[in-house]
């Protein structure tokens, strides 16, 4: 074999093979760990120890040159089995009769030059194609493969019957590789081949066509690969095509890696125009030589759909209407010609058939197809990938189409200037695709107003204007990849149900989106830069509250962007308390409580006497301070009483007729406020002078003495002066009863000494007496130091 038997297999064999491999894999995909993969590491021989159950084997690429029983008979699981790319140059099938669930196997570009059959019962894929065999690898135990649908094979001549032990079974496909095929000029080879949907004949990629063979057919679908043509082998071409499509079963005709002169392509052309194929493909066109006019005659025809993609034209110099014009005038429905060079296409001299044009990755401009009055059953339009520029022609364009409804002009340059005439459209287009340009929001003032599909994403779009035309029919709207900020209401589109808005600068869509939008379907606005914050809440909110299934995406595509602290979080789990979020309930929360804590205040305030004692403390704050500027030796403190006697004016006659004759009787020093207190100053300030001056405050309780507020400001200042002191210098005489309920509640300190201090009772029976008088003087049995008014010092 030559260099090139080692050529790549043509694009629609290749599609064949790895559909038919996924689609097998795919069964064990759940199996995943029993596949080997030992393919391109240079492998001489099977490795040893491969695990038994391996369902999946990969040792292509390798240079492995013989197999053995003992290298797989042990993988009894095994399914699939790769060995191309390798250099075996026989084999023995025999060896797999212990692996009856292979379904798999490719021997494909090896050596191999004979083979010894065994049948393999669940085989449904047998690739021995690109190998040394003279004739075609077929033997009768092929005829017992009656689950095979893809076989592969090589050989360099043929024979009328060689396929006649498989000719009863149903097959997808059969690949047969011609590479090397050889027959004298003036011979003919003939071979028969039956069902198959499917034939797919691979010639050497660098020899002109020159098979000469009668291959009796009865399929579906005819694909060549590797054509090379010149002036003088196109009529080998045409020869070989007769036999191929004179049955009326044949449909689909597909051509790969093409290169021809311009007048043989039209030669081809015109013998397939009266033929039954319906779909004619051809991939990867190299045109040489010239392009002349040529004349071309477009008989009534089978053919429905010309597809043309990848032209490589070799010429530089040739008439564009002799190329444009073969295309234009064709009278087919579907016309593909994408990925190629061309700049123009003509407008058809006559009314045209075509209802489905394709001229994707050209460098078709805005002059195309202006003007032009002959495509009026032209449904679908595509203009991917060109060089068109102005959108408001695109419209113009269109304007004469009157049965246009799909338009694509994604990925061209197009921009729309506001400042144009308005945009005038076919009035029966309803899908557009105006995705992947530079237009801007003024676009929203150019667009068809029967449009119910428009796909405007990766553009360069901020707003929509407010004022933007009515666009009722819409129901179909992409967005994704702008630069939008908010998320668009439903009062210009009224009809939208599909809306993707995705990748674009929304942080804070409206809550009343889904109000506004009442027949929305599907949403998909993730991947945006949402701004986890109170406003956010409402729109979480909506969110919970559709159906499932509407907003697409969600919760994963849907995160937070800012702030710092949640970026990441999934709006479904991002949570603000509503008391955070409303400012009014804030306020009011704040006003409440400050004023229920106030009335609480308030009335414990009024429950204890609370404005009693703050008037007590400011007189006793004035008193101190009062004290702070007095000469320091004037603040060394002298006691010029044994006691002081506060009482109620209603007890004064027990108070003088009894107690303070018998203390006096006892040479105690009696302070009273008839007669002690200091003219000119305040009262309170007398009181607090007299309890300071005095070693001990004796207090007369009754009932009158809690009805007098003046009784109650000394015990005050006396229970203070305890305190500050640290002495234990307070006497309670209990003259009559005070029931504890009778006590006012602000009188709560007396309450308290009450219940904790031990107080005198003055007996009524006067043999008690006694024993009443006997604890006043043990109260008072201490040597003291008094100071007299004069100064004088008195023990």
């Amino acid at each position: 074999m030559t260099k090139d038997k080692e050529s790549t297999v043509r694009s629609f064999h290749f599609v064949f093979i790895i559909t038919f491999i996924v689609g097998t894999i795919i069964q064990f995909s759940d199996e995943s760990e029993f596949t080997v993969d030992m393919s391109n590491i240079g492998l001489t021989q099977v490795p040893k120890g491969l695990p038994p159950k391996t369902k999946v084997l990969d040792m292509s690429q390798n240079y492995v040159s013989e197999l053995h029983l003992s290298d797989i008979s042990f993988l009894s699981r095994l399914k699939v089995l790769r060995l191309s790319h390798n250099r075996l140059q026989c084999l023995d099938i025999s060896i797999f009769k212990f692996n009856q669930d292979l379904e798999y196997l490719d021997l494909s570009h090896n050596l191999l030059k004979k083979i010894s059959c065994h049948p393999i019962t669940n085989l449904k894929h047998l690739d021995l194609s690109f190998n040394d065999f003279d004739v075609l690898p077929i033997c009768k135990e092929f005829g017992n493969l009656t689950q095979l649908k893809f076989l592969g094979l090589s050989a360099t001549k043929l024979k009328q019957l060689d396929l006649l032990p498989i000719a009863h079974l149903h097959l997808s496909c059969i690949l047969l590789d011609l590479e090397d095929y050889y027959v004298k000029v003036s011979e003919t080879e003939s071979l028969q081949i039956l069902n198959t949907e499917t034939l797919h004949l691979v010639f050497h990629p660098n020899n002109f066509f020159s098979v000469q063979a009668n291959i009796s057919v009865n399929i579906r679908c005819l694909q060549l690969t590797n054509i090379k043509l010149n002036n003088d082998n196109c009529q080998v071409l045409i020869d070989f095509l007769s036999e191929l499509t004179r049955g009326p079963t044949l449909l689909n005709l597909t051509l790969n890696h093409v290169e021809t002169p311009w007048k043989c392509l039209v030669t081809v052309f015109q013998f397939l125009w009266p033929r039954p194929v319906e779909y004619l493909n051809i991939y990867n066109l190299t045109i040489v030589h010239r392009i002349d006019r040529e004349d071309f005659t477009y008989y009534e025809t089978a053919l429905k759909a010309l597809k043309v993609e990848g032209i490589t034209n070799k010429v530089f110099l040739f008439s564009q209407t002799a190329l444009y014009r073969v295309f234009s005038e064709m009278n087919i429905m579907m016309l593909t010609i994408s990925d190629t060079s061309l700049i123009h296409m003509l407008c058809p001299q006559a009314t045209s058939p075509f209802k489905f044009l394709n001229f994707t990755q050209n460098v078709f401009t805005d002059s195309i197809f202006q003007k032009c009055s002959t495509l009026v059953n032209l449904e679908t339009l595509i203009l991917q990938k060109n060089e068109l520029k102005d959108l408001f022609k695109v419209g113009l364009m269109t304007k004469n189409m009157p049965s246009l409804e799909i338009l694509d002009v994604s990925w061209n340059s197009l921009e729309y200037d506001k400042h144009n005439r308005n945009c005038t459209w076919a009035r029966s287009l309803v899908v557009l695709n105006l995705s992947s340009n530079i237009l801007t929001d003024s676009v929203f003032r150019c667009l068809p107003p029967r449009i119910k599909v428009l796909d405007l994403h990766n553009n360069r779009i901020r707003s929509i204007p407010k004022d933007v035309t009515s666009l009722e029919a819409l129901q179909e709207l992409n967005l994704a990849v702008n630069s939008l900020a908010h998320l668009p209401g439903c009062d210009t589109f009224s009809s939208l149900s599909v809306l993707t808005i995705d990748y674009n600068a929304i942080s804070l869509p409206s809550a009343h989106f889904f109000q506004s939008c009442r027949k929305i379907q599907s949403i998909q606005a993730g991947s945006n830069p949402f701004h986890c914050t109170c406003e956010l809440r409402e729109f979480i909110q909506s969110v919970d509250q559709v159906s499932s299934g509407v907003v697409e995406g969600w919760p994963d595509s849907y995160k937070c962007d800012y702030p710092e602290s949640y970026k990441g979080t999934l709006l479904k789990d991002f949570h603000m308390s509503p008391l955070s979020c409303n400012p009014a309930l804030l306020i009011v929360t704040i006003g409440v409580t400050g004023l229920v804590f106030a009335v609480i205040v308030t009335a414990l305030c009024i429950y204890f006497d609370l404005p009693w004692y703050l008037r007590m403390m400011c007189q006793w704050t004035q008193t101190r301070r009062r004290a702070r500027n007095t000469p320091l030796h004037e603040l060394r403190r002298t006691i010029h009483f044994h006691a002081f006697i506060s009482y109620s004016e209603h007890d004064s006659a027990w108070v003088k007729n009894e107690l303070v004759p018998y203390l006096e009787k006892e040479d105690i020093r009696i302070c009273l406020h008839e007669r002690n207190f200091v003219p000119g100053k305040s009262i309170v300030e007398n009181i607090i002078n007299c309890i300071e001056k005095s070693y001990k405050s004796i207090f007369v309780l009754s009932p009158n003495f809690i009805q007098s507020e003046w009784c109650h400001y000394e015990l005050y200042f006396a229970h203070h002066n305890l305190f500050h002191e640290g002495s234990n210098n307070l006497i309670l005489i209990l003259l009559e009863p005070i029931p504890q309920n009778s006590i006012p509640c602000k009188y709560h300190k007396l309450r308290a000494l009450m219940t904790q201090r031990t107080y005198l009772e003055w007996p009524k029976e006067k043999s008690k007496h006694g024993l009443f008088w006997a604890n006043i003087r043990a109260a008072f049995n201490v040597n003291l130091i008094l100071i007299t008014e004069n100064n004088d010092v008195k023990t």
